[in-house]
């Protein structure tokens, strides 16, 4: 597929500033949805075509890779289509690049009136299979693997793909409640017993009660959200961190990265018709107020100036929208108690701080040799682009550092499992704190431009030895800085085989900025992130696909299960650039006698001979997916299972022997704030059973006593 020039010129002209409309729509009158489909239509195609760092020829292939990722979320577990639907639509699956240059919704529009159909098919289904009951001694076996099924064939192939489903879910409800009631009775000798029969019949009512949400939650669907659906299907084909964001997603996008959110302080969730609370945020508006408990269902929203909205049977998104509001305003919530009682609560909105989103430190002490390890842990790079006073990781980092250097620790636990990235220019900033000078990060564009990201002010800002500690999840920033560490000899790098292998960058377009000439009427258009840059070590590799290999490789579940960017979709490749100048650090340790004494007592820790041994029975258990319905195997192949978990569950349960403290400063400034209070004696018991922590202190011990 080729793009019109004239299409590019009016393009390029609309990002300079030029008000003008853009592209011809084909729908008029009320048909906005159609008009806004359009518009989203072309902005996206050039938008992302004009910008992406690689774009890919949009033609056959392309369109056969986006077809396979929509079916794919249209339908993943195939239980609404049959083969004759799947038959219809395969006969745009080379057309999808005709249809994007066309703004042509055929297929889509066609796949639309399919999985409804479908939806109202299954949703005709669930309920007759679970009131028939089924034959729990017929020998018979369920796929539990999408990717190794196909589509149904006809009605009753479809009807027999649900009634094992719900046999298998039914079974599995069963045995639970068995387990359950075997765990009461050993507790208290009052408690009835109830026979097969009665926990069967039990079982079948709460799987319907289930399906019964979840066909509602479905019909609750809308036009937008299958749209979102198909656009991030072909979107996706260009590398899977491009993606369209519709404005509430947007909205939530923003709030992980700042980590805070202005409300009231609850989760909730969507339970057939009602919105109920499952749980209330410690120290939040909600919190401190007092009178809003879990299992609570709100009824109506009211505020100052606005009209009560009724929120009963609205879409969970959409009623967040109306609780959710600026600091200092008030929102009254009618809500529905457990006991039935209707009470009007009303709350005073304020920022929320999601604490376990910032960066924290601890300090493990020796008694005997009086030497003191910090910790800091980093669960993003986060900052609020909005508010350059908000709290930002860089700033928070470098406060936790003057906690522990107040402690005079003698090394640093660096910890970034987990962190899935963030600020580039603030990872540059942090990593600046542990070196004197130079790059941290390369950084090439579309054009082939590389420029460096460098620690321009001079000085250490913590100079003592260093441990950082990833896993498989630690992706983009997290990587800039372990690689940082690692190139620079400044740290050891702990923990995964490797890191998560996501070395590119991306930005957000606002989608409504870049087309002026809107229709009035039209909903805002959201926005595109699309990846414009990858990032480079300054030794020259590419963390993209290969991530940043451990010094020393920890056992965790993540080496038996497939995470990464190599286990993505149609990732960007790897490549090389000429490496940046930079000085090394001096360690004042043998770094190969640190890893081989880490090395031996890993091989014979309990707890990381255990996490392999649980870790082959998990690789072999994702083969296992065709499971035997018949209740006597079925049973067996539970309790297999049952004694599998119970085993895994046992690793990380038992302390260490580690005293473990916040540090003395943060311990005075928390100690009349029972919230702050108790997350914090929360984390440092968590910490307290951590095996990799446990051994990242050993390890830093080591580098303290091995100095040259």
């Amino acid at each position: 597929m080729k793009h019109h020039p004239l299409k590019t010129s009016l393009f390029l002209s609309l990002v300079i500033g030029i008000s003008v409309f853009l592209f011809a729509f084909h729908y008029q009158g009320d048909e906005k949805d159609k008009v806004r489909r359009d518009y989203l239509n072309d902005i996206l195609d050039y938008t992302v075509f004009m910008t992406h760092y690689s774009p890919a020829e949009t033609d056959n292939e392309f369109s056969k890779k986006a077809y396979d990722l929509y079916l794919e979320s249209l339908d993943y577990r195939k239980q609404f289509l049959l083969k004759s639907d799947e038959e219809k639509l395969a006969k745009y699956r080379n057309k999808i690049d005709d249809a994007i240059r066309d703004s042509d919704f055929t297929f889509f529009d066609l796949s639309l009136k399919l999985i409804q159909e479908g939806t109202e098919r299954a949703g005709g289904l669930y309920e007759k299979i679970l009131d028939n009951g089924f034959d729990y001694d017929k020998e018979e076996t369920f796929q539990t693997d999408p990717e190794k099924i196909s589509f149904a064939a006809s009605m009753s192939e479809l009807k027999d793909r649900w009634r094992k489903q719900l046999k298998y879910e039914v079974l599995n409800r069963i045995l639970t409640m068995e387990e359950e009631q075997k765990k009461k009775a050993e507790k208290s000798d009052t408690v009835v017993i109830k026979d097969f029969k009665t926990l069967e019949k039990e079982a079948r009512k709460k799987i319907k009660k289930r399906y019964h949400d979840y066909f509602h939650r479905l019909g609750r669907l809308e036009h937008d959200d299958f749209l979102s659906k198909y656009f991030n299907s072909i979107l996706q084909v260009y590398d899977p961190h491009t993606s369209y964001f519709p404005p509430k997603d947007k909205k939530d996008f923003d709030i992980s990265m700042s980590g805070k959110l202005e409300g009231i302080g609850a989760t909730l969730t969507q339970k057939n018709i009602y919105i109920e609370v499952t749980k209330i945020i410690p120290g939040s508006p909600a919190y401190k107020q007092g009178e809003l408990e879990v299992k609570d269902k709100i009824l109506k929203v009211a505020q100052k100036g606005k009209k009560t909205v009724d929120v009963v049977d609205m879409r969970l998104d959409e009623a967040i929208q109306y609780i959710r509001g600026k600091k200092g305003t008030k929102v009254t919530l009618t809500v529905q108690k457990t006991d039935g009682t209707i009470k009007d609560i009303t709350i005073t909105r304020d920022v929320i701080n999601l604490e376990y989103t910032y960066a924290k430190s601890a300090v493990i002490y020796d008694p005997i040799s009086e030497r003191k390890i910090g910790i800091i842990n980093l669960p993003s790079f986060y900052v609020d682009f909005k508010d350059t006073k908000a709290r930002n990781c860089y700033s928070d980092v470098r406060a936790e550092l003057d906690k522990l250097k107040a402690e005079n620790v003698d090394a640093l636990i660096f910890d970034l499992r987990s962190n899935g990235g963030g600020s580039l220019a603030h990872v540059v900033k942090i990593a600046g704190l542990f070196i004197d000078y130079g790059p941290i990060v390369q950084v090439k564009d579309k054009m082939g431009n590389i420029k460096l990201k460098k620690d321009v002010n001079y000085g250490v800002y913590f100079d003592k030895p260093m441990v950082v500690l990833i896993n498989e999840t630690s992706a983009s920033a997290s990587e800039i800085f372990a690689a940082a560490m690692q190139d620079y000899h400044r740290a050891l790098v702990v923990g995964g085989r490797s890191s998560f292998g996501k070395g590119t960058v991306q930005t957000f377009y606002p989608l409504d900025r870049l087309l002026p000439g809107k229709p009035e009427g039209i909903k805002d258009l959201g926005s595109l992130k699309v990846t414009i840059q990858k990032f480079y070590r300054i030794n020259g590799g590419s963390t993209q696909l290969k991530g940043v290999t451990s010094d020393i490789h920890l056992p965790n579940y993540f080496d038996y299960v497939e995470v990464g960017e190599k286990d993505l979709k149609y990732p960007l490749p790897w490549d090389k650039i000429e490496s940046a100048y930079h000085s090394y650090w001096k360690p004042r340790y043998n770094k190969k006698t640190v890893i081989e004494k880490s090395l031996a007592r890993v091989a014979k820790d309990t707890g990381y001979l255990k996490i392999q041994k649980i870790g082959a029975i998990v690789e072999k258990r994702k083969d296992s997916t065709l499971i035997d319905l018949q209740i006597a195997s079925f049973r067996a192949w539970d309790k297999r299972l049952k004694k599998e978990s119970e085993e895994m569950e046992t690793v990380g349960k038992d302390t260490l022997g580690l005293d473990i403290r916040i540090p003395k400063v943060y311990a005075a400034e928390i100690q009349s704030d029972t919230t702050k209070m108790k997350t914090a004696k929360d984390w440092i018991l968590k910490l307290k059973k951590d095996i990799d922590i446990n051994e990242a202190d050993h390890i830093c011990r080591d580098m303290i006593l091995g100095k040259k």
